[in-house]
């Protein structure tokens, strides 16, 4: 019965995202290779799932998500994930930023053969936009999120923009 709950929440996750100038953001950065998680779904499974954070060291480290798994981006390595022997069924969800970085680990851990791998819509930046807790390097509440580059940064729209640390 487990299993059905978070497959239907994370397949129902799917098509329920707005349309908006995200989605033409994210339609020009990802292929669609890996499907979609919205925040509002993981936050419902977030305890029973597999949190990834693709981020690089310095951003984790500003704020992330309760239970979050820090694996970097730019020296990713598919053993730090095979090493802690999880099977292949394991519902894993992968955020970035806004999905972008996410996409590309998604499709790595997807080519090793994880089979319920989901890339979180919106990122770090839509789970905070929705009023969501994230936590800083001391497990604190914090309202500070990396925002990554001026660019990327006008998509987080709630709490405290970090732009270097």
């Amino acid at each position: 019965m487990h299993y059905f709950t978070i497959s239907t929440l994370l397949f129902l996750s799917i098509f329920t995202r707005a349309q908006n100038s995200l989605d033409e953001l994210l339609d020009q950065y990802n292929n669609k290779s890996i499907p979609y998680i919205s925040v509002s779904a993981l936050k419902i499974v977030q305890d029973t799932v597999v949190v990834l954070d693709a981020r690089e060291e310095k951003e984790y480290n500003i704020s992330h998500l309760k239970n979050a798994i820090h694996v970097g981006y730019d020296h990713f390595k598919i053993a730090s994930i095979t090493q802690q022997h999880l099977s292949k069924n394991t519902h894993i969800v992968v955020y970035c930023s806004l999905g972008i970085r996410s996409e590309d680990i998604s499709e790595k851990l997807q080519k090793a053969g994880y089979k319920n791998v989901y890339n979180l819509y919106g990122g770090i930046f839509e789970w905070k936009n929705k009023g969501y807790p994230v936590l800083n390097s001391n497990g604190k509440l914090t309202n500070e999120v990396h925002a990554y580059s001026e660019e990327w940064g006008k998509w987080l729209l709630k709490g405290t923009k970090i732009y270097s640390n």
